[in-house]
């Protein structure tokens, strides 16, 4: 008896033909397997029984890097007759293709690299089947080595030898290399290489310098985390000065004498995928520059063999930083570098250390968060893209969306897969832009997918809608604009694949609405077809223009009105006051605005905390950590009428408040539990109204963990069903992933 079994999902790159070929050994089954670029195809021969138990055997014992989303088993009739079973050479195939992303190094792999008898003792690219990089050298499938930037690299004897040896670990491994085949590390413009040149940069880092490191998706800048000179220094460089810093801990032990550590935060910490995970502060030595006036670290684990052998390296320096600030390379507004020339021309520190095997594929780390201890991504990339997710009923069209203006990522769909891509970053620069549409054109190729559609946001002067049109044109396929704040609604709905009706809760900065306002604190009924606006925040004029978004006492003397109230709170100088109220007046360089992003700014600057952004999201963020050092219990205070959210009746409360020297941190907190309470009070209204029992939240503001908490809790208590992100952003990170289920549904308002 003779089955063909074809299996699909994350199955290149993970060790899989070797998993097929040592399971046929056990169950005597002969035959063959072979990749197909879209999925692993196996013939099998055996007694019945054996072929039943290796069939089950896949799925039950299946590497733990794979993820099988489907096996097709048939009986064929052949003449053919197997001796033995074969890992067969790759044939290409069209169809879904499934690209593992890269993964941390395993502790196998670890174990091996501080072991001085192994021969790849310190070896700083050491991996095997389980681990290593896979996206990021990827030319185009299937998965071999000939089709990786490993092909520079031929193998050594040793390594071939294993490379070929059934039972070996790194059996098929196509990344496979040690000490005398592998790619190299230097220091550029500099004569250290190889361990001298991992010693030399333990040297600047113990010493509190600086040093950019190049990892699996591109380059970091790191320094001593508890060195608060250090950390400035690279501010400095970076003009960064108060953003968040991501640290690199040595291990779990040293994450937690700094962080609390749920185990559910445990697990994805020290995952396969390795994210940098937002963690409490606990009792913190870490520099207070690393992360001014927030109380939340963003940590993770090392996760190639050159990270391990910057903490580790058997060298004289006894007392190596346990923590070393990991930032991105890149220059502001500016995507990850990811090669010699642009690190010598954009990265200020004092070593760079450096490789040559190439990154095809820029990679930045992803960062999570934690509501009811459950993930909540922020920004999804390395470890987690390209997997697809996986919608029912959206068909066979092809789809490009393109995303947003802020934190880009694209997508590609086809036949039920949406893939969003790795991040991108803001695409304000032109150099950025040319990133993105290099990306596209790679991860088309990738993916074998040839766009029937284009989909961009509806604000006509993004660089984004540019990018769009000039796509359409040049493929000669139709473009179609997708209403931001429905984008968001539908990245939920495709995250949990869920086709039915919701009230959609859509709160973030900016936003084109459909009246040419601007939209950002908006509630629609919705489904994948169709939605339609039923409430929103208080309307209120906002005058900056693109300056409001950095500078928040604009938007608190917008809400204000009252010159002597925003000089009382010393929003900013009594001239630039002056300038905004006339403004006002003369409606000046002036929008009507829903925006609930600029409701928190506006608050944070009331309050004193932030009046003036260095960084999108400062003054929210701000505001938030100073809400959770609240311990104060507060009651509903406002009712929603005609689906208007009284947020200017919020406002002013919190004003009074504040000029009658109420705590900050209480106010912060009442402003929390205030804006949720009247979010599901609305959703309640509808629901009654609509008769329709799930809501799904999206938008920039949810990534805001108290808030979220806040308003699930609220909702659930009225009976309704929530539906929220967790592996794909709720920001602007997640619109594309919107837009292509649009446009292959062909959604209208």
């Amino acid at each position: 008896m003779i089955k063909n079994i074809k299996v699909f999902g994350i199955v290149q790159g993970v060790g899989f033909r070797p998993f097929i070929s040592r399971l046929a050994d056990e169950f005597f089954i002969l035959g063959s397997v072979a990749n197909k670029g879209s999925y692993v195809e196996i013939f099998a021969s055996g007694a019945a029984e054996n072929l039943e138990k290796f069939v089950t055997a896949i799925t039950e014992k299946a590497p733990p890097r794979s993820a099988i989303l489907k096996i097709d088993v048939t009986e064929i009739s052949a003449e053919k007759n197997f001796t033995s079973f074969e890992i067969i050479e790759s044939e290409h195939e069209a169809g879904d293709i499934f690209v593992s992303p890269d993964i941390a190094i395993c502790e196998n792999c670890a174990r091996e690299l501080f072991n001085p008898a192994d021969k790849r003792y310190l070896h700083p690219f050491i991996n095997c089947t389980a681990c290593g990089p896979r996206l990021t050298i990827l030319e185009n499938m299937p998965y071999d080595r000939e089709r990786t930037s490993m092909k520079n690299f031929p193998m050594c004897e040793s390594c071939k030898a294993e490379y070929f040896k059934p039972n070996s670990r790194r059996f098929d491994a196509q990344p496979i290399c040690c000490n005398d085949c592998g790619p190299k590390v230097y220091i550029l413009n500099s004569q250290e290489k190889n361990h001298d040149a991992i010693k030399k940069v333990r040297k600047i880092l113990a010493s509190g310098g600086i040093a950019a490191i190049k990892g699996i998706g591109g380059f970091h800048l790191a320094c001593d985390a508890k060195n608060f000179d250090a950390v400035q220094k690279l501010r400095e460089s970076k003009f960064r000065p108060s953003k968040p810093f991501a640290i690199m801990f040595k291990d779990i032990d040293a994450a937690q004498a700094e962080c609390i550590l749920t185990d559910n935060q445990k697990i994805f910490l020290d995952s396969p995928q390795k994210p940098i995970i937002l963690l409490q502060k606990n009792n913190s030595t870490i520099a207070e520059n690393v992360a001014p006036n927030i109380n939340k670290i963003g940590a993770m684990l090392p996760y190639t063999p050159l990270h391990l052998l910057i903490f580790n390296f058997p060298d004289e320096i006894k007392n190596f930083p346990a923590a070393l600030v990991m930032t991105s390379g890149n220059p502001s507004g500016v995507p990850i570098t990811i090669d010699d020339e642009d690190a010598l021309k954009n990265l200020e520190c004092d070593a760079i250390l450096s490789n040559n095997r190439k990154i095809l594929m820029r990679a930045d780390d992803s960062v999570m968060d934690f509501i009811d201890n459950e993930p909540s991504m922020i920004r999804r990339s390395r470890g987690y893209a390209p997997l697809p997710i996986f919608f029912d009923g959206a068909g066979n069209n092809s789809v490009l969306a393109i995303g947003g203006e802020l934190k880009n990522t694209f997508c590609l769909a086809k036949n039920n897969l949406l893939y969003p891509s790795p991040y991108i970053g803001d695409v304000e620069d032109l150099r950025t832009v040319e990133i993105l549409k290099n990306s596209i054109r790679r991860m088309m190729d990738l993916l074998e997918i040839r766009p029937e559609i284009v989909a961009c946001d509806l604000h006509p002067r993004y660089q984004t809608s540019k990018v769009a049109a000039e796509i359409s044109q040049e493929m000669q396929i139709p473009l179609v604009k997708i209403p931001h704040h429905y984008a968001h609604i539908l990245s939920c709905l495709a995250e949990n694949n869920f086709g039915g009706e919701v009230i959609g809760v859509a709160f973030d900065g900016t936003g084109y609405g459909d009246d040419g306002t601007i939209w950002g604190g908006e509630i629609f009924i919705c489904d994948t077809k169709s939605y339609r606006r039923v409430s929103h925040i208080a309307k209120f004029k906002q005058a900056g223009g693109d300056k409001s978004p950095k500078e928040s006492w604009r938007s608190a003397v917008s809400m204000l009105k009252d010159f002597s109230v925003a000089k009382n709170l010393n929003l900013t100088d009594e001239k630039n006051i002056s300038a905004q109220i006339l403004m006002l007046e003369k409606n000046l360089n002036c929008v009507e605005s829903t925006s609930c992003g600029r409701l928190f700014d506006a608050v944070s600057a009331i309050l004193g905390i932030c009046k003036i952004s260095s960084y999108e999201g400062e003054a929210a963020m701000k505001l938030q950590s100073a809400a959770e050092t609240s311990k104060k219990n507060f009651d509903c205070d406002f009712e929603v009428e005609n689906l208007i959210l009284p947020t200017d009746k919020l406002f002013t409360e919190i004003l009074s408040r504040r000029l009658n020297g109420e705590n900050v941190a209480d106010l912060a907190k009442y402003f929390h539990v205030q804006l949720a309470e009247i979010i599901a009070q609305a959703c309640e209204i509808i629901s009654f109204q609509t008769k329709i029992k799930t809501v799904a939240l999206s938008g920039g503001c949810f990534q805001n963990s108290l808030l979220t908490s806040l308003t699930i809790e609220k909702l659930k208590l009225r009976g309704l069903k929530v539906l929220r992100h967790r592996l794909i952003p709720p920001n602007d990170g997640g619109i594309c992933l919107g837009q292509a289920l649009a446009a292959i549904l062909g959604a209208r308002n």
